[in-house]
């Protein structure tokens, strides 16, 4: 235990470390002041945290770097760390965000829906990215966040799948931010798009509250929509969308141990290790506790903003160890694929909206 301690601590207490904390904890901040402004609130945090992780790695690697090698990895060591560790304690915190009380009372219509389109738009966008040759990775990432909660959702499910290599975990890393970018954009365009369709197809303030909930990536952006045709819209958006995240937890688990079956290359004395989502349990502890019990209740959206600037922290770290010419060489056909799925989403949602509400 002492050399485990020991360990870390020589691992967490450096000056880089205190540099690239200092820096994603400010992107996370103004990530957090921007969101409130037209325009970035379609963004979201995450995503403005994310871009300002990829533009500062460039005067990092001018003005702090430079030559020094050593200084090098441990700039990429402490983004490393901050990306893999906050994203996990970012992840729990979001639970708060859940009341359980609200879904399985006024959502309940809502429950069994998110779970079939949540399942329905993995399978589909993973089988369209693998056809359009996306790698397993990024293709499982990208169908994730298409189909769950965004950018949240990219992450939680890069938490649950482990990888043997640094290799392999660099090109992870990288997926992650091609997953997260793709997911932004759909989403941003989609929002744009039924903000327009969804007065011309007729339909009532809950129908388009539910149809923007149910197809939407990230949870800004259904709360956009759904603010856009009036508070009835926006309550139905917020369940519907809710019910959405709250599947996260069960597609990380399944994902985790199908990802171990079919493409783990990692071996625990002659067994394969299945890389079991842990933190996806605190998430749903946050989840109960922020429901029944009062005193966490009360302070709830106050822990879920902690939880955004955590999640903040761990987006610009990301940026920060970027990889941009591997993302050009494998994005465009993963936003293909996002796209695809996307139309079939909004069509999904637009029928079950008015087959059911």
């Amino acid at each position: 235990m002492r050399e485990f301690c020991k360990k870390w601590w020589a691992r967490i207490a450096t000056t880089d470390m205190l540099f690239i904390a200092v820096l994603t904890l400010i992107a996370s901040f103004i990530g957090t002041y921007l969101k409130q402004f037209p325009g970035f609130s379609l963004l979201g945090a995450l995503i403005i945290a994310l871009l300002i992780g990829m533009v500062i790695q460039f005067p990092i690697r001018g003005a702090y770097v430079r030559d020094n090698g050593k200084r090098r990895a441990g700039v990429k060591d402490a983004a490393g760390l901050i990306s893999n560790k906050l994203l996990r304690l970012g992840i729990i915190l979001l639970g708060f965000k859940l009341n359980l009380q609200v879904l399985f009372t006024q959502g309940i219509k809502c429950l069994p829906i998110a779970a079939v389109i949540v399942a329905l738009v993995i399978v589909v966008t993973y089988a369209i990215a693998r056809a359009l040759k996306v790698s397993p990775m990024l293709a499982i990432l990208t169908a994730g966040g298409t189909g769950i909660c965004g950018a949240a959702a990219v992450m939680g499910l890069s938490g649950s799948i482990t990888v043997s290599s640094e290799e392999e975990q660099e090109e992870k890393d990288d997926d992650e931010v091609m997953a997260v970018a793709t997911v932004a954009i759909m989403g941003t365009v989609f929002a744009l798009i039924e903000i327009a369709l969804f007065p011309a197809l007729g339909l009532t303030p809950a129908q388009q509250g539910v149809a923007a909930g149910a197809s939407l990536h990230e949870i800004a952006h259904a709360v956009a929509v759904g603010g856009a045709f009036g508070e009835e819209a926006l309550n139905m958006a917020t369940i519907m969308k809710l019910s959405r995240v709250l599947m996260l937890v069960f597609a990380a688990i399944i994902i985790a141990v199908w990802w171990d079956r079919t493409h783990s290359t990692a071996k625990a004395e002659g067994k394969r290790k299945v890389a079991f989502p842990w933190f996806m349990l605190g998430f749903i502890a946050a989840s109960v506790l922020g429901t029944y019990v009062p005193f966490l209740n009360a302070i709830a959206p106050q822990l879920v903003d902690v939880a955004y600037i955590v999640l903040g922290m761990a987006m610009a770290a990301l940026g920060i160890n970027v990889n941009f010419k591997a993302i050009a060489q494998k994005g465009a056909k993963a936003v293909l694929a996002s796209f695809i799925a996307s139309v079939l989403l909004v069509a999904v949602a637009v029928g079950v909206a008015v087959l059911f509400f």
